[in-house]
């Protein structure tokens, strides 16, 4: 129950046993857990570490546990400490990306430049991504921020990540949430599921992506038109950069089967999102690219944000969301 706030199942049950029962000592939790004595002891470590323990006031060398209400402060406060350095881990990662992607636009195929290729049109990327997955060896892992996907492409994808799974290659996939409001796309995310694929869902991407080997990359050199061109990364320092962007938001991403948790002051993760990107000044459109939904319904979420916060302006709604909570007071608004 509590391990979305950082807790294991059998911290827990130790925290709620002793919460129950103060005088208990390492024997009495022992024998009612029915755990073994070193997995209490290690409980025992990180409910110390979590400050869920304190010393007793009335019996030196004793613990006992916080209250409830402390405790859970305590937790969440760990957690939104956590979720800002994540969020500013990946900021940073974007920002490299952005830098890595404008970096390559002015590339020529006349003028080669280290560790990078560059493919012009539709065919030249779909040939290059043939050759790279047929040869993979190990790992393939994907960002897909394209949204639904039309049944077109649905059953092109399933003949290629068929063969990849079956030839015990790990596959790791980050669709943008909207997929989940999706039927034949969560159909088919499901069925990739079962067959060996990871995937997981994130409100917004930086940009499309896939890794392969971790020795090679494919970007878009334009987000705005993906399969105009794109640039083949090859070289090290790009590639680590690259490949810790992916595993960055892997880890701040959902599993599809799993709800999405809302923030602690009762966002989703969709709703933060839009706020985050309202804040920054982005219209409607930019919203509804990032978030892969339509631009009515990135309108719909706008509105309803700013009706909560009672703003009249997306300036308006980002100072208020600092003043609510929904946003670190150091997030940048628009001008």
């Amino acid at each position: 129950m509590l391990a979305v706030l950082g807790l294991d199942a059998t911290s827990e049950k130790v925290y709620r046993s002793m919460l129950a029962r103060p005088q208990d000592g390492v024997s009495e939790l022992v024998e009612r857990l029915q755990l073994p004595v070193a997995d209490v002891r290690r409980a025992l470590t990180t409910l110390s570490e979590l400050a869920l323990l304190r010393p007793s006031y009335d019996r030196d060398g004793e613990l006992r546990a916080v209250s409830p209400d402390v405790g859970m402060e305590i937790l969440i406060s760990r957690q939104q400490a956590e979720l800002a350095a994540q969020q500013q881990r990946v900021e940073a990662f974007r920002a490299a990306a952005a830098q890595l992607v404008a970096e390559c636009s002015d590339l020529r195929p006349k003028a080669p430049h280290p560790g990078v290729e560059h493919l012009i049109g539709l065919d030249d990327i779909r040939d290059r991504l043939g050759s790279l997955t047929r040869d993979a060896q190990t790992e393939v892992m994907t960002f897909a921020p394209d949204g639904a996907h039309s049944a077109e492409s649905i059953e092109a994808a399933r003949p290629l990540n068929a063969s990849l799974l079956e030839r015990g290659i790990r596959m790791r996939t980050i669709y943008l949430d909207s997929v989940r409001n999706h039927q034949p796309t969560v159909d088919y995310v499901t069925w990739l599921a079962e067959q060996g694929g990871r995937v997981r869902t994130t409100p917004a991407l930086p940009t499309r992506m896939i890794i392969v080997d971790r020795a090679t990359a494919v970007v878009p050199v334009s987000g705005d038109d993906t399969a105009a061109s794109a640039v083949v990364v090859t070289g090290p320092a790009m590639l680590a950069a690259l490949c810790m962007l992916f595993e960055s938001v892997w880890q701040a991403a959902q599993p599809l089967g799993a709800a999405a948790p809302r923030t602690a002051v009762g966002l989703r993760p969709q709703e933060s999102t839009t706020i985050r990107l309202l804040a920054d000044g982005h219209t409607d459109d930019a919203i509804a690219k990032r978030l892969g939904v339509s631009s009515r319904t990135a309108r719909r979420l706008a509105t309803d944000l700013m009706d909560r916060l009672g703003a009249r302006s997306r300036f308006e709604a980002g100072v208020r969301a600092v003043q609510h909570g929904w946003l670190p007071a150091g997030n940048p608004t628009a001008d």
